[in-house]
């Protein structure tokens, strides 16, 4: 298996799928096998990716900053997943977004506008965008179609900050980071010390240069670095702790905010007969079977893990795959291929 995963792996670094990669895979026990393949930047090909390389997770955040502080107010018995957020959130009160629930948010039901188009629609002001975003009316009727937005989470990150009385990354490190000693994940932009073994990303064309250590989602950036949509930047070490606690809490030095109840529950359908399927904000992976049980988030960057309670398993990959192109396709297929030989 590790001989197999190498293999691909260095071919997609050859092939220009990414630059470079950082992998691993385990168990609730630890890791089983990891490595690396490519270089950091190759406008720099003496710097080759390393395991404490720090890469811009994407939509990673959905997962590691909105849905475990989530799941945190779940635990504690402060948010109930299916009361309208107008019975308890002022903001949203009276409003169309007052109908929807939690779930529905999770689930990518809810019926919100499929594109965030936040500075078009709202200007740059943080303020006038949550107002914007928490005033706008439903697409659809909730609970009518699976649609992916990224406003599910933005919504969710301000309900998080609402519940709290934080900002989002204050209750992200407060709630999971440092009880995970996930000392390397935070939200950017990113001091110069530490960005300097960032994994550049996209080409930005005002500096014609590769962003590195400042998020590549530009709503991101518009809210100055920290939002539920992106933002977060990670180490593979830190998500594999993670994922160990996920599948076994007891394998961390200190208790985080969610716990297995989260995690069991998120992991399970919650779309009935709605495709596509979905857990809370995990999907399974494609082309997996029951017993297996595999469930992925990925982001646009070309970050990735996975997780299968049934089996005792997960996975890591990080790329970024961004510094080529926007086509997912090529990376789509290394990701399958990983996924089936880390859980095969």
């Amino acid at each position: 298996m590790i001989d197999r995963i190498k293999a691909l792996l260095d071919e997609g670094a050859r092939d220009k799928v990414y630059p470079g990669a950082v992998w691993a895979v385990g168990d609730s026990d630890g890791v089983r096998a990891s490595g690396t393949t490519g270089v950091l930047d190759p406008n720099e090909p003496e710097a080759p990716m390393r395991p404490d390389t720090v890469f811009d997770a994407a939509s990673l955040t959905k997962i590691l900053a909105v849905w475990s502080s989530i799941g945190a107010f779940w635990e504690d018995n402060v948010l109930d997943l299916d009361q309208p957020l107008g019975g308890f959130w002022p903001e949203v009160a009276n409003r169309p977004l007052g109908q929807v629930t939690a779930r529905q948010l999770l689930t990518h039901t809810a019926g919100v506008p499929l594109r965030a188009q936040l500075k078009n629609l709202y200007g740059t002001d943080p303020q006038a965008i949550r107002r914007g975003v928490l005033h706008e009316d439903l697409h659809r009727p909730p609970g009518e179609a699976v649609e992916y937005t990224d406003r599910a989470a933005l919504i969710l990150g301000y309900l998080a900050e609402h519940l709290s009385g934080q900002a989002l990354d204050q209750v992200a490190a407060t709630r999971t980071w440092q009880p995970l000693g996930m000392g390397s994940t935070r939200f950017g932009p990113l001091p110069y010390q530490i960005a300097a073994r960032c994994a550049p990303t996209e080409l930005e064309p005002e500096t014609d240069t590769h962003l590195k250590g400042t998020a590549h989602d530009f709503s991101a950036r518009l809210l100055g670095g920290v939002c539920g949509i992106a933002g977060a930047f990670t180490v593979l070490d830190d998500l594999t702790g993670f994922l160990r606690y996920m599948l076994n809490p007891a394998t961390a030095s200190a208790e985080a905010g969610f716990g297995p109840e989260w995690t069991a529950y998120s992991l399970t359908l919650h779309t009935g007969g709605l495709e596509p399927a979905r857990g809370l904000f995990w999907h399974p992976a494609p082309g997996t079977t029951d017993e297996q049980d595999v469930w992925v988030h990925y982001g646009f960057t070309g970050t990735g893990m996975w997780i299968s309670p049934a089996t005792d398993r997960w996975a890591v990959l990080l790329t970024n795959k961004l510094y080529y192109t926007r086509d997912r396709q090529p990376l789509t297929d290394v990701r399958n291929s990983f996924r089936e030989l880390a859980f095969a």
